[in-house]
């Protein structure tokens, strides 16, 4: 279904802006920094992390340069630019208004 896809999607962009708020990642850091977060409960696939960084640098919210990874390995870092840290803070205030809403619907008890 296209919604689910759209609300994975903005989802993984929210995950990647706060990852990113914390400073510059490679997209394996990113992929481990999440799943260590979570305690291993959200695993991003690289299938889905690629293609929504190259979305995101392409919508000016992050830039890239290539550099050294902590394993000497050539990697592309990730930083946030000053519109995506705008956007990290759009998205995070309309995700927080969300799961407000959802926790009021799902513990109601019959009729408001």
């Amino acid at each position: 279904m296209a919604n689910d896809l759209d609300l994975m999607r903005g989802t993984l962009d929210l995950f990647v802006l706060k990852t990113l708020a914390w400073g510059p990642r490679h997209g394996l850091a990113i992929l481990r920094w999440i799943e260590t977060v979570t305690q291993a409960q959200l695993q991003v696939e690289e299938g889905a992390l690629y293609p929504a960084l190259h979305r995101m640098e392409q919508k000016g919210w992050l830039a890239a340069e290539w550099g050294l990874s902590e394993n000497n390995r050539r990697a592309k870092y990730y930083r946030l630019t000053p519109k995506g840290r705008r956007q990290y803070t759009a998205t995070l205030s309309h995700w927080q208004r969300y799961v407000s809403a959802a926790s009021l619907l799902l513990a109601s008890e019959g009729d408001a």
